[in-house]
């Protein structure tokens, strides 16, 4: 009898000392795995911040209200390059000069053949050239695949939410303002659901969102992460 009451004592012990473990490591463990994929989501969530400016650049200040549309832009949208050849000097502008004269007086030489005005303006070598490069190629590295820009890493398939709104500033003036988010259980749910509860709770109580989002449809706040 006292060997089983031994064997039961040190059974609870270690079942008491298993429980303190978990206790200790299992928020440590989930605040590591934690922070290893939202480092993920918050670079996609950027890359979302990324599109949506070239997007409203482009659409008069508009977001994009869907991904389908944000992405069939950033797959199509080319931006102007610039290649300049000479400069104007300080006498040059006193004289009133501007670059629209300068390419309008050689442009009408060219059709001409007549460069006497360009020469005396000493504009022979100014040139500016535009040509037009994949919106892609710029704003975003070689490996990037615009068709996963929706998809919410470590999110087995989930779609970040995408919210738009057009309010009106005191000027009268249109202000459009995006909002993408995932919430925690997105990408969280598979790793600890009693942790996962925790920091759900406490992000209440903080009147927080519970996950990741960048933009605000709301509170107008620059395109800022909730995680900045």
């Amino acid at each position: 009898m006292k060997n089983v009451l031994k064997v039961l004592l040190i059974a609870a012990v270690a079942g008491l000392a298993f429980i303190c473990y978990r206790s200790i490591m299992d928020p440590i463990e989930f605040s590591n795995v934690r922070a290893e994929r939202e480092k993920e989501i918050v670079a996609r969530l950027i890359d979302i911040r990324t599109a949506q400016i070239e997007y409203r650049n482009n659409h008069e200040g508009a977001y994009a209200d869907n991904f389908d549309s944000l992405i069939d832009f950033l797959k199509t949208a080319k931006m102007p390059i610039i290649l300049k050849e000479g400069e104007l000097d300080d006498a040059q502008l006193e004289r009133g000069l501007t670059e629209e004269k300068a390419l309008a007086m050689i442009k009408k030489a060219e059709k001409t053949g007549k460069w006497g005005e360009v020469d005396k303006e000493g504009l022979r070598g100014f040139r500016r050239d535009t040509s037009w490069i994949a919106l892609l190629d710029t704003i975003y590295p070689k490996t990037f695949v615009a068709d996963s820009l929706s998809y919410v890493p470590y999110g087995n398939g989930a779609q970040f939410e995408l919210l738009t709104s057009c309010d009106t500033t005191k000027s009268g003036s249109a202000q459009y303002l995006f909002e993408a988010r995932t919430p925690y259980e997105a990408y969280l749910k598979d790793v600890n659901k009693q942790e996962l509860a925790n920091l759900i709770y406490q992000m209440k109580k903080m009147d927080r969102y519970c996950g990741l989002k960048v933009g605000d449809v709301e509170n107008p706040n620059n395109n800022a992460g909730n995680w900045e």
